[in-house]
């Protein structure tokens, strides 16, 4: 089941992918919650989601060409998301002599966020932001103290994103949030896949980004080094996710900071995270106004 949020006359509306139409679950049901996060909230899993849609009339099914995407999370509680998770963009990178032992985790937040076909921004401050393909996990119920063999069972579903990151600012100093946070820099959608659509803790994925056509990274979600079900157990040791929360996985190599010369998105841009099962993502790039 795909999961999609959009935006229409009426305001912000959650729907179900069914061929190349939506099914509006606002017109199955008024009371509906029309934001994916506060829905896990109240029902912990997708399963009444679904038997809404089949429920739902014909005047609530809409052409998916021309959807107006908003964020398939609207105000997500967390934002998780971790560094070098793959050895090969370990090794492009800064911590290529520091091979990391454990998930190396920062914080996004939702300022930050931008939904499929709208603008990532370059800010006016720096001209070096970069993409980063990764595989985002959605938390479909409260998870604390889980073990690897039980992580996944508190995933609703994946989603695309990209780490679009001011690596002026990301290196500053030796803690990544400030060049990671920038307005209007990070991608997500453009919907959510359900968990039970895919390969368990979502193993086996092509994934990859591409910069106005080219191919810029190419990699398999095999090759994290700390895969989702490690990385989920271990930050439960010490956070509580709740429904809603994002964790997102790490990016493979080739990003544009490590090729000669640097390659930074522009005005004019345009960047996609193309993840296997789950979707593209694609977003212009604007220069911030």
């Amino acid at each position: 089941m795909k999961i999609v949020a959009f935006e229409a006359r009426e305001g912000r509306r959650l729907g179900v992918i069914e061929g190349d139409q939506v099914i509006d679950l606002q017109v199955a049901d008024k009371k509906a919650p029309n934001d994916l996060g506060v829905w896990l909230q109240r029902h912990g899993n997708l399963a009444q989601l679904a038997e809404l849609a089949k429920r739902a009339p014909p005047a609530a099914r809409r052409p998916l060409q021309g959807l107006n995407y908003a964020l398939p999370v609207a105000r997500p509680g967390k934002i998780v998301c971790l560094g070098l998770n793959y050895l090969e963009h370990v090794k492009e990178g800064m911590q290529r002599d520091n091979i990391p032992k454990f998930p190396t985790i920062f914080m996004r937040c939702t300022t930050s966020l931008v939904a499929h076909e709208s603008p990532m921004i370059r800010p006016k401050v720096s001209e070096t932001l970069d993409y980063e393909a990764e595989l985002v996990a959605i938390i479909g119920r409260r998870a604390r103290h889980l073990s690897v063999s039980n992580a996944v069972s508190c995933i609703a579903g994946y989603s695309c994103f990209n780490d679009g990151s001011v690596r002026e600012y990301q290196r500053r100093t030796t803690q990544w949030d400030m060049g990671k946070n920038f307005d209007r820099t990070g991608g997500f959608g453009p919907w959510v896949v359900s968990a039970d659509e895919l390969p368990p803790a979502a193993k086996g994925l092509k994934i990859q980004s591409r910069l106005n056509g080219q191919v810029m990274q190419s990699d398999n979600t095999s090759n994290m080094m700390f895969p989702v079900a490690e990385t989920i157990a271990d930050i439960t040791q010490g956070m509580t996710l709740e429904p809603g929360d994002l964790v997102v996985t790490g990016t493979p190599s080739g990003v544009g900071f490590a090729r000669k010369p640097p390659v930074w998105m522009k005005h004019g841009d345009v960047i996609e995270i193309d993840i296997e099962g789950v979707g593209i993502l694609r977003n212009p790039i604007e220069d911030e106004k």
